[in-house]
């Protein structure tokens, strides 16, 4: 009974995944297109991030039949890919703001508020998953900071098309690098602290 329970929650939990992973694959496809047509560094950055993100989901797919030293590997893995991808955006801000750019203000602003949308379905499909872990507490990190996201785009939108300049898309693109450094930093400390308990309760690897 207890084997087929755990079996059925694998299960919904690999279904959720799947469908999170192929939200985020669009969205990126979207963010990227966007920001080519656009010139926007803040679009760019978050089509980085929601391509590190379907990757990360990826490897948490891989991870859910796993042990749990499996499932703390795979979520270092999830936490590496956003502190690199956070590197990523900010080499991209500081060529814009050496070269110049000219962001499209409406633009960001309509792109913004589609990719919040689908975030906030990808947030309440993982908040339905009971007993999350570390990968899916992972993935959900990554669809919170992605709506955190959302949000500075649609007011650099706004300022971009109000002022005429791209410093407000520059400073979201920065602003994005930043929320994907500190979600990196809090999946490394959840893995950290999934194998302290492991260790201390002697559980099985």
């Amino acid at each position: 009974m207890v084997e087929s329970e755990f079996s059925g929650k694998n299960e919904k939990e690999r279904q959720t995944l799947w469908i999170v992973l192929g939200l985020n694959l669009a969205i990126a496809a979207g963010f990227f297109a966007a920001g080519a047509i656009g010139d926007s560094s803040a679009l760019i950055a978050n089509g980085l991030d929601n391509t590190s993100d379907s990757l990360v989901y990826g490897i948490s797919l891989l991870a859910l039949s796993r042990s749990s030293k499996w499932k703390r590997g795979a979520a270092n893995v999830s936490g590496g890919l956003l502190l690199i991808f956070a590197v990523g955006i900010l080499i991209d801000a500081w060529r814009r703001y050496v070269g110049g750019s000219e962001p499209l203000g409406t633009l960001m602003i309509a792109m913004s508020l589609i990719a919040a949308v689908v975030n906030l379905a990808c947030i309440w499909l993982l908040g339905r998953l009971k007993e999350p872990d570390v990968n899916i507490r992972a993935a959900n990190t990554f669809s919170l900071n992605d709506f955190a996201s959302n949000g500075g785009i649609l007011i650099a939108g706004g300022l971009v098309w109000w002022l005429g300049s791209n410093w407000p898309d520059l400073v979201v693109g920065v602003a994005v690098a930043g929320i994907a450094a500190w979600g990196g930093i809090g999946i490394l400390r959840d893995a950290h602290d999934e194998h302290h308990k492991a260790v201390h309760n002697h559980q099985p690897e």
